[in-house]
């Protein structure tokens, strides 16, 4: 079954405070510890850094960068790199990965909607599973735009609506619907709203759905490890009683039952996202 999403929704609705919205956010993803989940998805920043044809010398930003799996990829090929997350504990994750490898490169706090460079200051901006989650969508596209020099390249991983993420949100939407009026971050991995956000700006668009596995010990493994490190589903538990507790923990495992390819008692799930390259006009 294919998730519908409105990118044109027709009746008003009150302006949610971005602002407000980004401080849970923020404190969201400071809990736990992101990064033991975020070194699993170094493949995908590996793929982008190919995707987008990095070359060596090539300065690039990283927004909302976690734990810096693109922001590494990058800096092997020998790139000028910065790497930047609104959460200064992700990037010493980031940092301490760089200095383990003995990579330069440039560590700074920073707001994906506010982006302290100056215009068409990068040859490539990227982000992986970081800039979709921004509140105010509209205002971080439009800074990776304004940043990213014409001729330049935009990458982006998004995890999408009706892939396994997707339907983990969905799941926990049950519990905890989302503030009224913010869009859905699944936004940006379908090509409607990458059309909408980042068409008008650039001569091309490239966008492939790809798979990434989960991999873990069992489901049960996936679900202590998200639970106890994966800010919003971490904030989700503490925002619940036991019984809440219990049945979203059943539905998560569910899902995972669904979707799960392995038939030894691991987990082996598929984790559609969509690959995005757009190329500045």
């Amino acid at each position: 079954m294919t998730t519908v999403i409105d990118c044109h929704p027709t009746a008003a609705k009150p302006a949610p405070d971005f602002e407000a919205l980004k401080s849970k956010q923020h404190a969201a993803w400071s809990s736990g510890d992101y990064a033991r989940i975020g070194v699993t998805l170094q493949i995908v920043g590996e793929e982008l850094a190919e995707a987008m044809d990095l070359r060596a010398g090539q300065k690039v930003l990283d927004i909302a960068a976690g734990n810096g799996n693109v922001t590494l990829a990058a800096a092997r090929r020998w790139c000028d790199v910065t790497s930047t997350d609104y959460v200064e504990s992700l990037l010493a994750h980031g940092r301490q990965r760089a200095e383990t490898e003995g990579l330069r490169i440039d560590f700074r706090v920073a707001d994906a909607e506010h982006l302290p460079f100056e215009d068409g200051s990068f040859d490539a901006v990227v982000s992986t599973f970081g800039a979709m989650f921004s509140p105010s969508q509209n205002s971080t596209a439009s800074e990776m735009l304004r940043v990213c020099k014409p001729g330049g390249k935009i990458g982006l991983a998004n995890w999408t609506p009706d892939g396994f993420i997707g339907q983990m949100f969905r799941v926990i939407g049950k519990y905890l619907p989302p503030p009224t009026g913010v869009k859905s971050p699944a936004l940006w991995g379908t090509r409607v709203w990458m059309d909408q956000a980042f068409d008008a700006a650039a001569s091309g668009i490239v966008a492939k759905p790809r798979m990434f596995n989960f991999r873990y010990y069992s489901p049960q493994h996936f679900l202590a490890i998200f639970r106890e490190n994966y800010g919003p589903l971490l904030k989700a538990f503490e925002a619940l009683d036991a019984s809440g507790q219990e049945a979203l923990a059943s539905d998560i495992l569910a899902l995972i039952g669904e979707m799960n390819l392995a038939s030894d008692g691991t987990m082996v799930v598929p984790g559609e996202y969509l690959e995005v390259v757009v190329t500045r006009r």
